[in-house]
């Protein structure tokens, strides 16, 4: 049977590539040449225009919109061209026939497809415009597959192949399908997926431009739209197919066993992330404090936050630890912050005199507050000398402190030089016991010359 069928194909193939040979011959040909080159000319004039246009829209856009805008620019020629010739051929039709203009159609029609596809590919899978991994894979798939239906469309032997992938059949437990009916649900869930992420990145960039909105109900809309755009695609796509959607209770339950067993802890960071974003407990820009790391909230996914630290390093802290641990959020109402230096000056000092120059180092610094003013005080009394601090005010503490107080520590040692003041180093004293047993040995040794000591060295 299938031997016939490839018989049958390879003949109508012949038969559809000798046609266009003998009908080179004929008069109308020469006005379908002219119609062809007039269509694709007006296609050539109109799709400049056209991106000059869009260019000088998205121009005044933000740049999610004008991501991925050279794919699209490619597919206007060819898009524009493919409507041109298709009315002109319907012109022409009414008083000749016209092959070439329906072989035209096909490839200007599969190229234009081609880069609305890889445009639509690298709007939903990518972040710099470049596919991959498994998307590249998908992009390379997708391109082989709409020039091998072109080629097909060309020869004319498109409607055999669909016949004899109808006719492979095979079974999956108790369902019947054939390899048409395959590819074809593939198909349709690829679709709707990739529309569904399209629109769903398309609503997270509207959302983001929304200055309206709180900046955590940005994200929660933004996820809560992705899920319900992929979760209508899937049914949409299933439904399609002809798969009946109820059968999916049964996997839900089996979902929900799992969730309750060995993915108890994702579902919980899950659920603690929308937590976060629905109670505004954190906001992005937050510089919190969690388990001994410090940083500035700069993501709120819905598995884990990204805490960026003072140094530049960027931390997955997970939801549920933000829940159940002891946050400390250090900007939640004010953006200054409490900052100390400390300081030893040696016994003797004029404590009055090291307090003033404490006082004064904090002025002429950048972001040291003045109001309230820098407090000294005297901490306490060290083994080698006393013990000072000055405690200060800064303005946009998630900005960092390390620079301001290294410029605090710089004006005090300056000056404490210029008033005397010293810092006291460590001092040891080291007591002999039992020194009446030491002496006899200390006589027993002989001094070395001055000279053999030089020698030596």
């Amino acid at each position: 049977m299938q031997d016939q069928v490839l018989t049958h194909l390879f003949g109508d193939l012949m038969r559809e590539i000798g046609q266009p040979m003998r009908d080179l011959g004929q008069p109308a040909v020469l006005w379908q040449v002219v119609a062809l080159i007039g269509a694709l000319a007006l296609a050539w004039v109109l799709a400049g225009y056209a991106r000059q246009r869009l260019d000088a829209y998205r121009r005044a856009r933000n740049a999610a919109v004008r991501f991925g805008a050279d794919g699209l620019n490619k597919a206007l020629f060819p898009f524009l061209g493919w409507l041109i010739v298709d009315g002109t051929g319907l012109v022409l039709g009414q008083a000749m026939k016209t092959p070439l203009l329906d072989l035209a159609r096909v490839p200007l029609f599969g190229i234009a497809l081609i880069y609305v596809a890889l445009y639509l590919m690298r709007r939903v899978f990518s972040q710099d415009g470049h596919l991959h991994g498994l998307a590249y894979l998908v992009e390379k798939i997708v391109t082989v597959l709409v020039w091998a239906g072109m080629a097909l469309t060309v020869v004319g032997i498109q409607h055999d192949v669909l016949h004899w992938m109808a006719s492979v059949e095979f079974r999956v437990a108790n369902a019947h399908l054939t390899l048409l009916s395959l590819c074809n649900g593939l198909l349709w869930v690829m679709i709707t997926l990739i529309g569904a992420l399209w629109a769903g990145r398309t609503l997270d960039e509207r959302l983001m431009q929304a200055n309206s909105l709180d900046a955590n109900l940005q994200v929660v809309l933004s996820r809560l739209g992705r899920a319900s755009l992929i979760l209508a695609a899937v049914l949409v796509s299933l439904s399609i197919v002809g798969i009946d959607i109820t059968v999916l209770g049964v996997f839900g339950g089996a979902l929900g066993v799992g969730l309750g067993f060995g993915l108890q802890k994702i579902a919980s960071n899950y659920v603690s992330g929308f937590i976060i974003l629905l109670d505004r407990s954190l906001r992005l820009g937050d510089t919190i404090c969690v388990g001994g790391l410090q940083g500035r909230v700069t993501q709120i996914r819905t598995r884990y936050t990204v805490v960026r630290r003072l140094d530049g390093v960027e931390t997955l802290v997970p939801n549920e630890k933000l829940i159940t641990d002891i946050v400390q959020n250090q900007s939640s109402f004010l953006t200054r912050g409490w900052t100390k230096v400390s300081v030893q000056v040696a016994y003797g000092t004029d404590v009055d005199l090291a307090m003033r120059v404490l006082v004064q180092a904090t002025q002429g610094v950048e972001r040291v507050l003045q109001d309230p003013a820098p407090r000294p005080y005297l901490a306490g009394f060290g083994a080698n000398g006393i013990d000072l601090e000055l405690g200060f005010w800064i303005a946009d503490a998630a900005l960092g402190t390390a620079s301001v107080r290294s410029a605090v520590n710089y004006n005090i040692w300056a000056g404490f030089n210029a008033h005397g003041i010293r810092v006291p180093r460590a001092q040891r004293e080291v007591r002999i016991l039992n020194a009446a047993a030491i002496e006899p040995l200390s006589a027993a040794i002989e001094p070395m010359p001055v000279a053999a000591v030089e020698t030596a060295n």
